[in-house]
């Protein structure tokens, strides 16, 4: 991974195996009203096609009423919103990563405000960490 890669996305670490942590996820997400949209499972498509690949997946989840205005402002933000989180084996450790927030903000240009709107990704996925 590159040195760029790896200043713009946070990873943490799960104590629970990358299901379990894809089903905690989802079950904080709902607790909190906040749709997920999709989980794609990329691991199960590589077997579904003979390939080999660690178990990866990413959960795809907004909110209409913290996304849109950061979308009105910044068009371009789409591009990133919904937000993602990826869940993956790294070895026997399960891994959280996501871009953060302050990265987003600085790419799309968003005030404090706007940014503010995405911070819930970092008590969330502190909270999944644990």
């Amino acid at each position: 991974m590159s040195e760029r890669a790896t200043r713009e996305v946070v990873t943490k670490d799960s104590s629970r195996s990358v299901a379990g942590t894809v089903d905690h996820l989802t079950e904080l997400l709902a607790a909190q009203g906040v749709t997920v949209f999709a989980v794609v499972d990329h691991s199960a498509e590589a077997r579904a096609h003979g390939l080999t690949l660690r178990e990866t997946r990413v959960v795809i989840f907004g909110s209409p009423e913290a996304g849109t205005p950061v979308m009105e402002a910044a068009p371009l933000a789409a591009l990133d919103l919904p937000l993602k989180i990826l869940i993956w084996a790294d070895g026997q450790q399960t891994k959280i990563s996501y871009n953060p927030p302050a990265v987003l903000a600085a790419r799309y240009g968003l005030s404090d405000e706007l940014a503010g709107r995405l911070a819930a990704i970092e008590r969330l996925t502190d909270a999944l960490a644990r």
